[in-house]
């Protein structure tokens, strides 16, 4: 029996579990973004309970360095929880990184305030805040690996794009949640025990998501490598010197999926109040049409990219953001509300036809024996610089340099370096990860 009627078996009979595996792949996503959403929105009240008062811009600030914290433990939970997918499995890292992203949500929302407990609250909150940081590093990759292995090989494109379709629903969900909460509740409620709501749900949430994750199966690429004996004893090591360039790549590959990302939900939701000087429920539909409009569009262009291949995509992501970034910008300044949604849904749709793809295309780049290291490591290196630095640089080049339009400059310069490192990428749509596996080692 060749090896290609194998794999052809193998995601005949993983095709029956491919909509169980994205359900439990997807729920850990959305509970991540559910947690990054209502963190961002809930910042002023967050500021109020953990620092002392006095200082509001000081307290704000200090809220705001605590999320960033968890942006910068992500790279150590990706060189922890990559190898350890590599070692015991997907399935296994998805449930453990879950069960911590949950749980450290779920304790944000029943810390004391710095008045019942003094210092040791923004001390438990940083400490919440990085064990979440850590987790998520293991959630992404793992999830990745885990779609990109369980989908057979006409659909792994489509299959693997839930998994960012995901964050986007997490996100709105995050934002409608608080919305409506304030729209519900008094300010004097909000400020009382409101702002804990959404911290407890999102344990529920959590919990819900571990209850799935528990119940599934690894993938058949995993199972296949364990039965024989070929699982690595040391996948960090096995990938940082047998894998460094699809490393490489992967972190060039996702530096505009992280920037594109960043910049257009969660940094123009607050450009539209401070900058543009629209309204907060202004913002908020602009954000919600922003997002519906990705969710609307990555399925279908995942599909695509199972057609067409990834590289048509994902040169056509790159070179609409070099293009098209500065003339949206433009379209946001114009002091037209209309024209302003308008430009940051065209943003959302530029940022949905890269990010569709880019998943399954850097889970492609891997072995299978070191693909949780390798995809972990690369792509959380690059959302520590390039993600979670975005909102930040965006707002200092704006101050900067006085000119509202520079944001685009920071977006265009990351689609560049993103489209010289899809040039050097071979096109890996429609083909096995096994013989994948061959050519990777081989190069």
């Amino acid at each position: 029996m060749t090896v290609d009627h194998e794999h052809s078996q193998r995601t005949d009979a993983a095709s029956g579990t491919v909509a169980k595996a994205v359900r439990g792949a997807a729920i850990g996503n959305t509970v991540e973004w559910f947690d990054f959403a209502i963190y961002g929105f809930l910042a002023t009240y967050i500021a109020e309970k953990f620092f002392p008062p006095g200082d509001e811009t000081a307290a704000l600030l200090n809220t705001f360095a605590i999320f960033a914290a968890a942006f910068f433990m992500r790279p150590l939970g990706g060189f922890f929880f990559g190898p350890l997918g590599d070692r015991i499995g997907r399935q296994k890292v998805l449930a453990l990184v879950i069960l911590m992203m949950s749980a450290s949500t779920l304790a944000i929302g029943l810390v004391p305030s710095y008045q019942s407990i003094g210092v040791f609250a923004p001390i438990l909150l940083l400490l919440l805040r990085c064990l979440q940081g850590f987790s998520a590093g293991g959630e992404y990759g793992s999830g990745a690996c885990y779609l990109a292995e369980f989908a057979s090989d006409r659909h792994r494109g489509f299959v693997v794009s839930f998994l960012v379709w995901s964050v986007v629903v997490g996100f709105l969900l995050g934002s409608v949640t608080v919305t409506a909460l304030e729209a519900v509740l008094s300010e004097s409620a909000m400020d009382a025990y409101g702002w804990r709501i959404p911290f407890l749900i999102a344990g529920v949430l959590g919990a819900v998501g571990l209850y799935i994750r528990t119940r599934l199966g690894d993938t058949p690429e995993f199972v296949e490598l364990r039965d024989s004996g070929e699982v690595s004893s040391s996948p960090l090591k096995e990938a940082i010197t047998t894998a460094w360039r699809p490393i490489l790549q992967i972190i060039g590959l996702v530096i505009i999926h992280n920037v594109g990302f960043y910049v257009v939900f969660t940094f123009l939701p607050s450009y539209f109040t401070k900058t543009l000087e629209f309204s907060k429920t202004d913002s908020f539909v602009s954000i919600t049409v922003a997002s519906v409009v990705a969710i609307a569009l990555i399925p279908p262009l995942g599909a695509l990219s199972d057609r067409i291949g990834r590289k048509p995509l994902l040169i056509a992501g790159s070179v609409l953001f070099a293009v098209f970034t500065y003339p949206l910008f433009l379209l946001l300044n114009s002091g037209s509300l209309a024209a302003a949604i308008a430009a940051h849904a065209g943003l959302a749709a530029i940022e949905s036809v890269f990010a569709s793809t880019a998943l399954a295309a850097g889970a492609e780049l891997f072995a299978t024996r070191v693909r949780s290291s390798g995809y972990s490591i690369g792509y959380n290196i690059s959302v520590a610089l390039f993600g979670g630095t975005a909102p930040y640089v965006a707002t200092w080049l704006v101050a900067r340099t006085g000119n509202q339009i520079a944001p685009a400059y920071y977006v265009i310069g990351a689609a560049l370096v993103t489209l010289l490192t899809v040039l050097t990428m071979r096109e890996t749509a429609r083909r096995p990860l096994r013989k994948l596996v061959t050519q990777n080692e081989r190069s």
